[in-house]
């Protein structure tokens, strides 16, 4: 009975719902559409002068233009879904052959329920959270507090305190038990929200090209070089440049987190007491024209060497012939991968933070001829000379094991104990000089010694090796007694093969 009851309430409000009354909301619908039209028109000749800002000054206005464009999509995109909606709930209404424009059962009040809530639709919802969204987007755009509350009344989701009294959220205050005819009106209105806000925010966005400039009253002209000292062969180069300047407002200039006197008019020293490199850092902040404070980041850096001379002994320019010797090649201000250098006189290789010169011709100058990258382009930058001398001669060696087990060498001519004798592989040859550290190949040698009856023993050796029967020869020797190492042959590495002085071993 309950039942019946409340179907009958409901029959007799679809029959309350006049003619009348629903034409007026007919008027008021093509009174917004209207309304919206002009919005729409108004929206393109904004984004045509959009347009025609981007292709004149594409840098000043990209980010302005990409906003822009943003919130056409977005616009579009939420106007195009509410027509969906508009459509769909007129053909519940009125069939296949529904027209929005010429709605037949204007009066009918379950369509838009069954579209837009719960349990036949979800739209109602999907439309709440569209319509959020865009309303966040809008208000983010738009500066003007009058504006933003305007927008926020327009896009309220909230129902109202009547509507939250009968238990209501803001779907079903909008869509349950409404006529279709009203339904459309809203749905337009909400378009023509759209089209007003997406108006507004186009309006701002537009001022905002301009926003960034600065009132400038002083116009001059400076020169800056990229350095006032120049090497020999490079090239001077500096931006010659005007510079536009507000002498009524000065900006203010942060350097590695201290602020600028602004009475030196930007102008920064730093004392140069260590050697380094340094950072020149910060930023500078200059009031647009509608008042807020613009950041201009700036990086930089120098580098402080240390005072040089160069002094070297002309006589000491020496290569010697065979071996690598190694070279220190740098040019002041130029990092080591931009030098090159070339020898006429053999080789000459890059090795780590070194060169090697292998020079062949002894007696001829070897000329090392150095280029550095400079100023994008490759320069000679120095010629410097060296003598070629053969290597010394090798003096013979024996390699024994200290106390403290340092490997030394026995020179000869002393007395050396015979274990340490016996315990050595041989004879070595090497330069004696402590910068030369230059090792030969002894391919043979002969020891000598003198038996009780003062006749002279020789016996040859296994190649730089004591053979057994010179081993046998060194067990002999009694304390006191000598050995001679003579007929030495060595080669170097220069390939020379060459005889070495003898050396007198004495056993101790």
């Amino acid at each position: 009975m309950i039942g019946l009851m409340y179907i009958l309430l409901l029959c007799m409000l679809a029959l309350n719902v006049s003619s009348e009354v629903l034409g007026g909301f007919e008027l008021v619908d093509d009174s917004l559409t209207t309304s919206t039209l002009n919005a729409s028109a108004k929206n393109s000749v904004l984004y045509t002068d959009f347009e025609e800002h981007y292709k004149t000054n594409p840098e000043k206005t990209k980010e302005w233009y990409d906003l822009a464009q943003d919130l056409r999509k977005r616009s579009n995109k939420l106007y195009n879904y509410i027509d969906s909606l508009k459509l769909a709930v007129v053909l519940e209404s009125d069939g296949e052959k529904a027209d929005v424009h010429n709605i037949k059962k204007s009066d009918n009040l379950d369509a838009a329920a069954r579209v837009m809530l719960p349990p036949t639709g979800k739209k109602g919802k999907e439309l709440k959270k569209a319509i959020e969204n865009y309303r966040n987007h809008i208000v983010a755009l738009v500066n003007d507090s009058l504006k933003k509350k305007t927008i926020m009344d327009n896009f309220n989701t909230m129902p109202s305190k009547r509507a939250r009294r009968n238990g209501h959220n803001w779907e079903s205050s909008m869509f349950e038990n409404m006529p279709v005819g009203a339904v459309v009106a809203i749905f337009t209105k909400m378009q023509n929200d759209i089209r007003s806000a997406e108006g507004d925010a186009l309006h701002i966005l537009t001022n905002n090209i301009d926003v960034g400039d600065f009132r400038v009253n002083q116009i001059k002209a400076y020169v800056i070089p990229n350095s006032e000292n120049v090497v020999r062969g490079g090239a001077y180069r500096a931006n010659i440049i005007l510079s536009a300047e507000d002498s009524t407002q000065r900006p203010d200039i942060f350097v590695n987190g201290r602020m600028l006197d602004p009475r030196k008019n930007g102008f920064y020293e730093a004392f140069a007491n260590k050697s380094g490199v340094f950072p020149v850092q910060g930023y500078i902040e200059m009031r647009r024209g509608d008042g807020t404070l613009q950041r201009y980041n700036f990086s930089q850096k120098y580098t402080v060497v240390e005072p040089m001379a160069t002094v070297s002994n002309t006589l000491m320019n020496v290569f010697y012939a065979g071996i690598n010797n190694k070279v220190s090649i740098s040019v002041p201000g130029v990092p080591g991968q931009q030098i090159s250098a070339t020898s006429n006189n053999g080789s000459l290789v890059r090795s780590g933070y070194n060169w090697i010169a292998r020079p062949t011709a002894i007696g001829k100058e070897c000329v090392i001829t150095v280029n550095a990258m400079m100023d994008g382009r490759l320069q000679q930058v120095a010629k410097s000379i060296f003598r070629v001398r053969p290597l010394p001669e090798p003096r013979a060696f024996i390699e024994y094991q200290d106390a403290n087990g340092i490997t030394r060498r026995y020179k000869g001519g002393t007395g050396m104990a015979r274990a340490k004798i016996l315990a050595a592989p041989g004879i070595i040859a090497a330069l004696d000089d402590d910068l030369l550290d230059v090792n030969f190949t002894v391919v043979s040698f002969k020891t000598f010694i003198e038996d009780s009856m003062g006749n002279t023993k020789q016996e040859n050796s296994e190649g730089s090796r004591f053979s057994d029967r010179q081993k046998a020869q060194i067990k002999s020797l009694t304390r006191g007694k000598r050995i001679w190492v003579s007929t030495i042959r060595a080669v170097g590495p220069d390939g020379v093969d060459q005889n070495i002085g003898a050396m007198e071993i004495i056993i101790n």
